[in-house]
């Protein structure tokens, strides 16, 4: 029997608040790069859940997500392990809360609010093409309900086969 193929699932917040979005310094294999608050599904959590925790860590801001502005998969070389890795992003955009007094993530350098056009100047810092082409996508207007997204019950909390 062959190994299955597992893709990484990883969900990411566009928050725009009066022409800023709010974006993430991180240090990276690659050196430091900009992102949106983004991360991994962990294990017994929704899409939704994944993405208010993700921005909480790693911005010390609550968010709400109100839509799903995309879909995304793409496929990068690790300079660790020089394997392919396949990557599943659920693009969220949403309303933006209270800042907490926290420390962010491991690894994260500071949260930063940046207008479309500061993004375009550094691009060639942005931790990939996909945190362009997302605020693209959300300033297109490009929109759906988050009623598309359903989750089992039995995936949040324990599994009960």
């Amino acid at each position: 029997m062959s190994e299955v193929w597992k893709p990484s699932v990883t969900v990411a917040a566009i928050v725009e608040r009066a022409g800023h979005f709010l974006l993430v310094e991180e240090e990276t294999s690659d050196g430091v790069r900009f992102n949106q608050p983004a991360g991994h599904l962990d294990p017994n959590e929704s899409l939704i859940q994944a993405v208010t925790r993700e921005t909480m860590e790693e911005t010390a801001h609550e968010f709400t997500p109100t839509a799903l502005v995309g879909m995304y998969m793409s496929r990068y070389v690790s300079s660790r392990t020089t394997q392919q890795v396949t990557y599943l992003r659920f693009a969220f955009c949403g309303e933006v809360g209270k800042e907490h007094k926290r420390p962010l993530d491991v690894g994260i350098l500071r949260a930063v609010w940046m207008t479309r056009e500061e993004m375009l100047e550094c691009e060639s810092t942005h931790r990939s093409p996909l945190v362009m082409r997302c605020v693209e996508d959300y300033l297109a207007g490009q929109r759906a309900p988050l009623s598309v997204i359903y989750t089992h019950p039995s995936v949040i909390g324990e599994f009960r086969g």
